[in-house]
């Protein structure tokens, strides 16, 4: 496998809460609403050109106790679906395929030693 780039970073947090980060994102920043394929989550897609590298997802279980955001997971563009796969088996790393949505991709799912979620999209 290899890590072909960043592709987008995901923070979750209450519907008024993504609502205050997309007007930051779109009316500071100068990202773009932009489309957002239908997941099962409502939120936001906020573009870079034609990159959408902001998502903004409404998911009340990230929430902290004083009711802020979590940073949800990063994802990386990759290629060798199968080498990847076959690697973390051998080091006993856990990790959950799935298909990607409206597409011919697929995305594996797993946690790095700190916690942290990534999503790993294959083209």
């Amino acid at each position: 496998m290899h890590v072909l780039g960043l592709d987008h970073v995901n923070i979750a947090g209450s519907q008024e809460l993504i609502e205050r980060c997309r007007a930051f994102y779109v009316d500071v920043l100068g990202l773009v609403d932009g489309p957002r394929p239908s997941f099962r989550s409502r939120g936001h897609w906020l573009y870079a050109g034609e990159q959408p590298v902001v998502h903004l997802t409404v998911n009340e279980r990230h929430l902290s106790g004083n009711g802020t955001t979590a940073m949800d997971h990063f994802a990386f563009k990759c290629d060798g679906l199968e080498e990847a796969m076959a690697s973390l088996r051998e080091r006993g790393i856990a990790f959950e395929l799935d298909p990607a949505r409206e597409s011919k991709a697929a995305q594996l799912f797993v946690t790095d030693p700190a916690g942290v979620s990534l999503e790993l999209n294959f083209a």
